[in-house]
């Protein structure tokens, strides 16, 4: 299994916007995406902070999850925010 975890950080509102305008597309196409186990995106108490999580069966199912984020509209809404996630491979 393969997660990612960590924090998506605006630098600012408009950031923090953007990312709320395109969360729901998002999530939904990504736990759509085969081998998903699971994906999440949450407030933190700081409006400007979120959290995230996901993961994925395997490297493969999330190399293609990675590859069509890449071309996404959220990754274009997004491409400003810090991230500062850890990726763990996690054995059977």
């Amino acid at each position: 299994m393969i997660r990612l975890r960590g924090h998506l950080i605006c630098l600012a509102p408009e950031d923090a916007t953007a990312l709320i305008g395109h969360l729901d597309d998002h999530l939904h196409l990504s736990r759509a995406t085969p081998g998903c186990l699971i994906c999440d995106i949450t407030p933190t108490d700081d409006p400007m902070v979120f959290e995230m999580i996901e993961a994925f069966r395997d490297r493969a199912t999330f190399d293609a999850h990675q590859t069509r984020v890449r071309g996404s509209a959220w990754f274009a809404a997004t491409r400003g925010i810090l991230r500062d996630l850890r990726l763990e491979e996690i054995g059977d």
